[in-house]
C-alpha cells in the first residue's frame, strides 16, 4: 500500500514545486502574467521545462538560474539585488532624501536670513539684550499662509 502512495505523493510534490516556480516566472510573451496563469505557447513550454528539470533532480535555485541564463534577468518577478539594480531599488529613498534636504535648507535659510537682517540692523547700535530680543521678535515673519508656494520660501 505504501508503494502506491509513494508515487502519488511524489507527483504531488513535483506539481507543488512546479506551480511555485511557475508563479515566480514571468511569461516572456504576455509580460504581465506568470507562466502559471498564461496559456501562451511559450508559457506551456516553460512549465514543461520546469517539470522536466524537477524530474531531473535539479533544485529550485538551479532551475531559476537556468531560466535566467536562457531568457534574461527579466523573466523572474524578483530580480536579484546587485549593483545594477541598486539605483532602481534605492531611487525613491534618494529622491525623498533630496526633497527633505531641500525643505530643511529652505527652512534654515529662512530663519538665518531673518536673524542676519535683525543683527545687521542693530549692529553698532548700543542695545540691551532685552531690546535685541524684542527686535528679533518684531522682525521674525509670521508663519506662511496657505497661498505661498514652496519656491517662494
Amino acid at each position: 500500500m505504501e508503494s502506491e502512495e509513494d508515487p502519488v505523493k511524489k507527483t504531488q510534490i513535483v506539481d507543488a514545486r512546479a506551480r511555485n516556480i511557475s508563479h515566480n516566472v514571468r511569461c516572456t510573451e504576455c509580460g504581465s502574467q506568470s507562466i502559471e496563469e498564461s496559456q501562451a505557447d511559450v508559457a506551456i513550454l516553460l512549465r514543461k521545462l520546469i517539470r522536466d528539470e524537477i524530474h531531473a533532480g535539479k533544485s529550485d535555485k538551479e532551475i531559476y538560474k537556468k531560466l535566467e541564463d536562457d531568457f534574461g534577468e527579466t523573466v523572474l518577478y524578483a530580480p536579484r539585488f546587485d549593483l545594477q539594480t541598486a539605483a532602481l531599488w534605492l531611487s525613491p529613498l534618494l529622491v525623498a532624501g533630496a526633497a527633505a534636504g531641500v525643505w530643511a535648507y529652505q527652512k534654515h535659510r529662512q530663519k538665518t536670513n531673518v536673524h542676519v537682517m535683525a543683527l545687521n540692523l542693530v549692529r553698532g547700535v548700543p542695545l540691551t539684550p532685552k531690546e535685541k530680543q524684542t527686535m528679533l521678535e518684531v522682525l521674525t515673519p509670521p508663519p506662511p499662509q496657505g497661498g505661498r508656494k514652496w519656491w517662494d520660501r
